[in-house]
């Protein structure tokens, strides 16, 4: 027969009977699971409640599984600077190494001083517990141990934001209680003391959104948890029990009285001196606070719309999840290291560009990107607006697709679309010196356009050139840096809507919204709607001869346990003949030479580009590159209700917006400060016909010319698409024939 032992005596105070046999089955419930599982051999004379907590016991499953906490995730340029921090819990594990002595000692002090004398369950301690009780009601949180302290943070952790989950894991009940001793003891059991007390220091809340010591350790005092000086370990540790109750930032007096606590406690333990306590004591709480910085919005040198599109990149990747839930619970709880394509130099260039030249404020924005051809890295991605929900601030990234948190459609390109066309007539074989005798407006209508799934026309189309004296003969390097629209129409005429189509989509050009381009008769004139990085990408198959690399922005991801993950790497696919590429590029290095472009172009290596505005001038562009870079720079109104047109932008007043005037100078700061100090490339040139003799003016020259086309109608971009009005003729292809030059 099992031995007794005598009851602890308890102190009952004056209290009912009712309230005194509520109490006392309680407290025989779990001094019952201690003596059948815990402490003491089986009592067969324990009361129904003890039997029953036991039983209960026992059915526990035995193994306790500790998941992966949630650690903050960290972003980085291409340099190894931080971005930005994104979390759903703001912490960061840290080793035992990398927490000061002082901290551990000071826990320890505080929250369960035999914690090196007992086992997973103090005896002493839940029979001191159990007396308190039966005076006050309830089950006291004092009985716990570290070990049984962690298991509850672990439960805790493991209902993530689910209120009702969490309230589940913390109530104060018997059952907890004997959950938590349950596994305490398997925790003990698997690992050591030190383990313990670095992983209960790794999951406890500190307050102020601090999970873990080092967060609360930088959140505090701006320092490493390893770097923790005596006073700020024993304030630290005297948190835990209140969070709120002991927060120094909103109840500094009740903070530093608990700290003062924790040091006399330490002292009494003699894990510091008497000494060392007092002289603590007298120091300040001494806060030097680091704000909580979280997300995209936080982004350092204006790259939150590049933060933004890293996100997005791990949100719609299957390889970071089998589901969505999956991949945004990586992104925000998996503590991964995120190393991305973003050259600083070139971010702060473009940051410093568009913003300088288009304010915050204004009726319109703009947006640069770049990127590096051969490669497809994304090196940069600025806005006019910064990333925010506040006045003049956006969340939508104008250089990108929908799916990837641009506008709805994307922006019509106007005659930056030009080139994609001059490409595809090369590639069927017309030669750049292909003429066609035009004037400044011709008639278009119902003249039959060959698409994919066989023709097309518009009625009561007439496109036009800018100038009425833009008319006579043109080839197509001419038209090209002159930006006649006209000629451009016949060239598409003949070289079939498919054929310039097809090769666009082969570059992955295609609309904003993620749909195929439209065969209309004005697609080589920008009618469709796409993201600059779309465009981006494109002309970078130019640059790199005639090879087509998708964009990346990730470089690398290791995961908090060291793993590194698969990330998206650029695929490159021939896409045109050398020649063709080549070709393209000595034709669009005349634009900026003595075109319409002149204005934008480098000073100190050679460049080329197109230059683009839509109707109404409710978007301009500038697209240009150089052996090593390629930049897109976008201008316009995202809700499509602003034309440019007698406006104020930046410190400028524009009578009238175009690609060369409002978004060139703001590509030749940026590029010109993304490139500073990096070697110089030349491009393969080739031979170019004559210019054709004019029999009309042919247009200005050095950047004269038109960079708009007539009969166009509304750009689709922002948030819905725009009306189209047909110029001047009207008719059903508003909002698909497109931009003007």
């Amino acid at each position: 027969m099992a031995s007794k032992r005598s009851a602890p005596r308890f102190r009952t105070g004056r209290v009912g009977p009712v309230a005194l046999t509520a109490r006392f089955v309680g407290v025989s419930a779990l001094a019952g699971v201690l003596a059948a599982g815990v402490l003491l051999p089986a009592v067969g004379t324990l009361g129904v409640g003890a039997k029953a907590s036991a039983q209960s016991f026992d059915s526990l499953p035995g193994d306790f599984k500790r998941p992966p906490l949630s650690q903050a995730s960290h972003i980085y340029d291409s340099k190894g600077n931080l971005l930005a921090t994104v979390y759903d819990r703001d912490r960061t594990v840290v080793k035992t190494q990398d927490i000061a002595p002082t901290m551990r000692k000071a826990i320890v002090a505080i929250e369960d001083a035999r914690f090196y004398q007992h086992g997973a369950v103090d005896p002493k301690g839940i029979l001191r517990a159990l007396n308190q009780n039966a005076e006050n009601g309830g089950v006291s949180q004092g009985a716990s141990t570290l070990t049984q302290q962690y298991v509850k943070n672990v439960f805790v952790e493991d209902a993530g934001n689910d209120p009702k989950a969490v309230a589940e894991a913390q109530r104060q009940t018997i059952g907890r209680k004997v959950r938590e001793m349950k596994y305490a003891i398997k925790v003990e059991e698997e690992l050591t003391k030190t383990q313990i007390l670095t992983n209960y220091l790794n999951i406890t809340f500190f307050g102020e959104q601090a999970y873990g010591v080092e967060a609360a350790a930088q959140r505090y005092f701006s320092v490493h948890a390893k770097d923790l000086s005596l006073a700020q370990s024993a304030m630290l540790a005297g948190v835990v029990q209140s969070p709120s109750g002991y927060d120094p930032l909103t109840n500094p007096k009740a903070a530093l009285d608990r700290r003062n606590t924790v040091l006399r406690r330490m002292a009494q333990l003699h894990a510091v001196t008497p000494v060392q306590a007092a002289a603590a004591e007298k120091t300040p709480l001494g806060l030097n606070t680091s704000k909580p910085k979280n997300g995209c919005i936080t982004a350092t040198s204006g790259s939150g719309f590049f933060c933004d599109y890293v996100k997005n990149t791990v949100l719609n990747d299957a390889t970071f999840g089998k589901t969505a839930a999956a991949r945004e619970k990586l992104w925000k709880t998996g503590g991964l290291e995120i190393h991305t394509t973003l050259d600083p130099q070139a971010q702060a260039s473009s940051a410093q560009a568009v913003t300088s030249r288009i304010y915050s404020t204004d009726p319109v924005a703009g947006a640069v990107v770049m990127v590096e051809p051969g490669t497809g890295r994304v090196t940069a991605m600025a806005q006019s607006r910064p990333y925010g929900f506040g006045k003049g601030q956006t969340t939508i990234n104008y250089s990108v697709d929908k799916d990837m948190g641009g506008s709805n459609y994307g922006f019509q390109t106007g005659s930056t679309f030009k080139p994609f066309t001059a490409a595809a007539a090369l590639e069927k074989g017309i030669s750049p010196g292909q003429t066609y005798k035009t004037g400044s407006k011709i008639d278009m209508s119902n003249q039959p356009f060959s698409t994919c799934n066989g023709t097309t026309s518009a009625p009561n189309w007439q496109p036009q050139n800018e100038l009425t004296s833009e008319k006579g003969t043109f080839n197509m390097a001419t038209a090209l840096q002159k930006s006649i629209n006209t000629y451009f129409v016949k060239l598409s005429q003949q070289t079939g809507l498919c054929e310039i189509a097809t090769l666009a989509e082969k570059m992955n050009v295609h609309m904003g919204n993620g749909k195929q381009l439209v065969q209309s008769p004005s697609l080589t004139l920008g009618g469709n709607t796409i993201a600059p990085l779309t465009m981006a990408a494109a002309y970078a198959t130019f640059a790199n001869e005639g090879s087509y690399c998708t964009p990346v922005a990730i470089d690398s991801i290791t995961t908090a346990t060291g793993k590194q993950l698969a990330v998206p790497k650029t695929q490159c696919s021939q896409v045109m003949q050398k020649t063709t590429a080549d070709t393209i590029n000595t034709m669009l290095l005349g634009v900026v030479q003595d075109g319409t472009g002149k204005a934008a172009g480098l000073t100190d290596r050679e460049s080329a580009g197109k230059t683009g505005t839509t109707d109404n001038r409710m978007a301009a562009w500038f697209l240009g590159y150089t052996t090593n870079m390629v930049g897109a720079v976008w201008m316009g109104d995202p809700a499509n209700k602003q034309s440019m047109y007698n406006l104020r932008i930046g410190p400028q007043y524009y009578d009238k917006v175009e690609g060369a005037d409002g978004p060139g100078p703001i590509w030749k700061l940026a590029m010109s400060g993304a490139l500073s100090g990096k070697p110089a490339g030349s491009f393969q040139k080739v031979s170019l016909p004559t210019a054709p003799s004019q029999d009309g003016n042919g247009g200005k020259k050095a950047g004269g010319g038109g960079d708009n086309a007539g009969g166009s109608g509304g750009a689709g971009n922002g948030s819905k698409p725009g009306k189209g009005h047909g110029g001047n003729t009207g008719g059903p292809w508003g909002g698909l024939i497109g931009g003007w030059g």
